[in-house]
């Protein structure tokens, strides 16, 4: 039973945050390295390093965002973004680089 105060009954909600993390090697294609289904995560913070001896940009696409981002040689880019469900790096044959994925969940109890 409630009590009279203005409390809410119900819990609060846990946040959670995991990361995620990997290096790439450069295929031609697009390479999905993570995805989610719709609302299981609030927001997610996706980041790549493209190392200094790639011969050129990197992209990277978010869903549902279809932002793309270009990291060149030797550059970090990042993007945050809200219900994240994928997360696709194109690397040129040769490149190699760091990804890192930090997301937000957020539980009921």
């Amino acid at each position: 039973m409630c009590n009279s105060s203005n409390e809410s009954c119900s819990p609060s909600a846990q946040m959670f945050q995991e990361t995620i993390s990997g290096n790439f090697n450069g295929t031609g294609a697009a390479v999905t390295v993570w995805t989610a289904p719709a609302g299981a995560y609030f927001s997610g913070t996706f980041e790549i390093f493209n190392s200094a001896s790639s011969p050129a940009a990197v992209t990277v696409a978010t869903t549902p965002a279809g932002t793309v981002l270009s990291a060149t040689p030797g550059y970090t880019v990042s993007e945050t973004v809200n219900q994240p469900t994928a997360f696709a790096i194109t690397a040129p044959v040769g490149a190699s680089g760091k990804f890192c994925i930090t997301l937000y969940k957020r539980v009921l109890a």
